[in-house]
């Protein structure tokens, strides 16, 4: 007998709520978009016209006044209202989601992990970017061993966006977590941890470049893990000329790719995971894996979004782990504010115990 499908509040309209949590949410088997919450009249008209069976509402006490009405919550509002959004979900009983960064501080993440735990609630943080088909590919070469010892990772995720565009983004207010580090970087530090490990030391540049920029919109972070790889990330709004998203240094062969992965835009276009070719790039994106002189292209991995959500899916069911341990998350953030604290004082700092 088929079970009824797990039914998912949804906190925020803007980006990563329509471009991201609804529509995915919307293709995962067993779960069911029940309801959108956003006090913006015209995203309200929008969530209605692209989710016509989900409920409107105009402000998150309409979720927790009943809470048995829903399975799931997903906060995908202004990095400031992840924590407070967060916990009010998890007093309601309510697992929950929250979009990257899981906290504007190390601090407030570790204690909403500890509420999570006391409550005995599931929480995880959508790091989606672990899902792109050319991180994919490149941890399938670094695990089989195509490039020898990795020593050098370099990964970029630039931008060429000269105007400041208004929003919580690109303001300084506190605790927003605005800026190139927390949005991008966040992405950036996760993948490099998960395909490296523990990180001994940061340096970092962190600059602000347009004028009357509030925030960081230009930042260069140098990692140096404790197995002896050195991650150096680049992040910002201000790149005329795109680098290589990815580089990878071994002692046997490199590996070098272009461009972004394909599903954001796909979203952003109205495609969905399990049309034909998704997640796809065409053979000329591929990347190139040897020595100058003599390198081939290696297929992409195809980029699976959709296993965010059915890995959430499958453990409010059965109790499988959640995607993303939220510790993971929180070690991102603790890694972006040393990052801060680097270019800052000018120097490379070591990361604590």
């Amino acid at each position: 007998m088929a079970r009824e499908p797990l039914r998912v509040g949804l906190l925020g309209y803007g980006t990563a709520g329509r471009v991201f949590h609804a529509p995915l949410v919307a293709a995962t088997p067993g779960l069911r978009l029940a309801a959108v919450v956003t006090g913006d009249p015209r995203r309200r008209a929008q969530a209605g016209a692209e989710h016509p069976d989900a409920h409107l509402l105009d402000a998150p006490e309409q979720l927790w006044s009943a809470p048995a009405d829903l399975d799931l919550v997903v906060v995908a509002t202004p990095n400031r209202q992840h924590v407070p959004m967060a916990r009010a979900a998890l007093a309601a009983g309510l697992p929950v989601v929250v979009d990257k960064p899981l906290a504007p501080t190390s601090a407030e993440a570790h204690a909403l992990i500890a509420a999570a735990a006391a409550a005995g609630l599931p929480l995880t943080a959508f790091q989606n970017r672990r899902w792109d088909g050319d991180f994919r590919t490149v941890r399938r070469l670094v695990e089989a061993g195509e490039l020898g010892r990795v020593t050098r990772f370099e990964s970029r995720f630039e931008r060429w966006r000269p105007a400041i565009k208004p929003g919580w983004r690109e303001s300084a207010a506190p605790g927003g977590a605005g800026g190139a580090l927390f949005d991008l970087g966040a992405h950036l530090i996760d993948q490099a941890v998960q395909l490296f490990g523990p990180v001994a030391r940061v340096y970092a540049e962190v600059d602000r470049r347009r004028p009357g920029a509030e925030v960081d919109d230009d930042a260069f972070v140098a990692l140096t893990h404790t197995n002896g790889v050195r991650s150096q990330l680049w992040m910002g709004a201000v790149t005329a000329q795109l680098g290589p998203r990815f580089r990878v240094l071994g002692d046997r062969a490199a590996y070098t790719s272009y461009g972004l992965d394909p599903q954001e835009a796909a979203l952003r276009d109205g495609g969905r995971p399990g049309t034909p070719g998704w997640g796809e790039v065409t053979p000329d994106r591929y990347g190139q894996l040897g020595v100058d002189g003599d390198l081939r292209a290696v297929p992409t991995e195809a980029g699976r979004y959709q296993d965010f959500y059915a890995q959430v899916e499958a453990a409010l069911r059965d109790g499988t782990p959640m995607p993303v341990d939220p510790a993971d998350s929180a070690h991102v953030v603790a890694l972006i504010e040393l990052a801060h604290q680097a270019a800052a004082q000018g120097a490379t700092l070591p990361v604590p115990d």
